[in-house]
């Protein structure tokens, strides 16, 4: 149990982009009060877990439904994840605000914030291969675990988001940012690889 949940943090952390979500944060929060700050913080995790949960619960029902198998879910889901991690190393972070929705501030802490910031197309993906793949109950709440702390490592990451930006810098957010998309590349290619040799078997 203790591996699964390591190994599921781990995973969610990374596929939740903390660092990404950081700057994005920054952005669409600037010129907001502190208290305003930690509201859309915490909305946006809440939203971020509510969401998935549905995915994690719902995904095996979804495939049988569908009419898909789990193998080439991997193999779609890791070519997905993988154009993500593409785009982390490409262009780490420097995304500016006349590239964001035009969205009342009452809402952004779901859309986009939480929904496709946070919890996006790959992650999405991911979150329903692994759900595929915990059959056991242990596993299933060793997964949920990892998936709540490294969503509270994220909502950590946005009410310390003015110390990380002192502390890092635009620059740093960049560096950690291209570095969480070359982890991300070896668990897409992992997904994809594994998917190949279940349809090759």
């Amino acid at each position: 149990m203790t591996t699964v949940f390591l190994s599921s943090a781990i995973k969610f952390l990374f596929l939740f982009g903390p660092f990404f979500v950081v700057t994005m944060f920054l952005v669409m929060t600037a010129g907001e009060s502190d208290a305003e700050k930690q509201r859309i913080a915490l909305r946006s995790t809440i939203s971020a877990f509510v969401i998935c949960l549905i995915i994690f619960f719902v995904g095996p029902s979804l495939f049988k439904v569908v009419g898909i198998t789990i193998d080439s879910f991997r193999i779609g889901a890791g070519s997905l994840l993988f154009l993500t991690s593409v785009g982390l190393v490409n262009n780490g972070v420097r995304i500016h605000a006349k590239g964001l929705p035009d969205e009342d501030r009452d809402d952004i802490s779901v859309v986009p914030l939480s929904m496709p910031i946070i919890v996006g197309p790959a992650t999405i993906g991911t979150v329903l291969v692994m759900s595929a793949e915990m059959t056991s109950k242990t596993d299933i709440i060793a997964g949920l675990m990892g998936m709540t702390v490294a969503l509270l490592t994220v909502l950590a990451s946005m009410l310390l988001s003015n110390h990380i930006k002192r502390l890092l810098g635009r620059t740093g957010l960049n560096i950690m940012s291209k570095m969480s998309g070359l982890i991300l590349a070896a668990m897409a290619a992992d997904i994809v690889f594994t998917g190949i040799q279940g349809y090759m078997l």
